[in-house]
């Protein structure tokens, strides 16, 4: 058996075992093992959601025999008060939530696939109520944020503290820079996270991702990131003359 149908096979036996709980009402699929299967490969990992009947949300938390008894856990962190990231013996990897009905109303998710539910199940409610992201910010926002990432960022840089000066240059202001790339680039068919705007950047922007190594050079090269940052904010959008000379004067003290 191939990974991915491996990662299948696992997804239908979880299900079975929340069938076989009896106090289960839905077992819902995400991401690459949702909607998205085309792009599932050997290197995926199982998102799902069980959901389960009212009052019965903290059994299933306290208590991860349902899935043991699939195969043995090597390792379950719970990441989030609703649910876990878990590696079974054979490789596997997980991340779920356990919900209750009610709950799902309160979320936002991306749609998935419903992979197994009982009889009384409402499938409406794996419809999501509540979609996540809003509306473009105005690229007036964007841009200035991206700037002023890169001045504090320099700034750091200069008093020493390289750290958290390359998370501000080529983390903070890169973030803008991918939230901007729809401007410069035709975004290309790829499945687009709405969660997670660097999810397959490679396939939805191919021309900009080449001049990722630019942005992200590395600890000591923070100032080269921020000018080669600078100079993608110029080829495209309005720069303010002082910031730019700022950052310029920084980069090069």
């Amino acid at each position: 058996m191939d990974r991915t149908q491996q990662l299948l096979t696992r997804l239908d036996e979880i299900g079975q075992s929340l069938a076989g709980t009896g106090n289960a009402l839905a077992l819902l699929g995400l991401g690459s093992v949702g909607l998205e299967t085309d792009r599932l490969d050997g290197y995926s990992d199982l998102d799902f959601f069980a959901i389960v009947k009212p009052g019965f949300k903290s059994a299933f938390i306290e208590n991860l025999g349902w899935m043991s008894s699939i195969c043995p856990v090597s390792y379950a962190f719970r990441n989030t008060a609703d649910g876990y990231k878990l590696l079974f013996e054979d490789g596997i990897f997980c991340e779920f939530a356990v919900f209750e009905p009610l709950e799902l109303a309160e979320i936002a998710f991306a749609e998935g696939r419903i992979v197994w539910r009982a009889d009384e199940f409402d499938v409406s409610l794996c419809t999501p109520a509540r979609k996540p992201g809003g509306a473009p910010r105005p690229v007036e926002w964007v841009v200035g944020e991206a700037l002023t990432n890169l001045y504090v960022g320099l700034c750091r840089y200069r008093r020493g503290e390289k750290l958290s000066a390359a998370r501000f240059v080529q983390w903070f202001a890169v973030d803008r820079v991918v939230e901007l790339s729809g401007l410069v680039e035709t975004e290309q068919p790829a499945y687009k996270d709405e969660f997670t705007a660097d999810r397959r950047y490679e396939q939805r922007f191919p021309s900009l991702a080449q001049e990722m190594p630019r942005f992200v050079q590395g600890y000591e090269r923070t100032p080269e990131s921020a000018l080669a940052i600078l100079e993608f904010l110029e080829a495209h959008f309005e720069v303010n003359p002082a910031m730019r000379e700022m950052i310029e004067e920084l980069c090069g003290g």
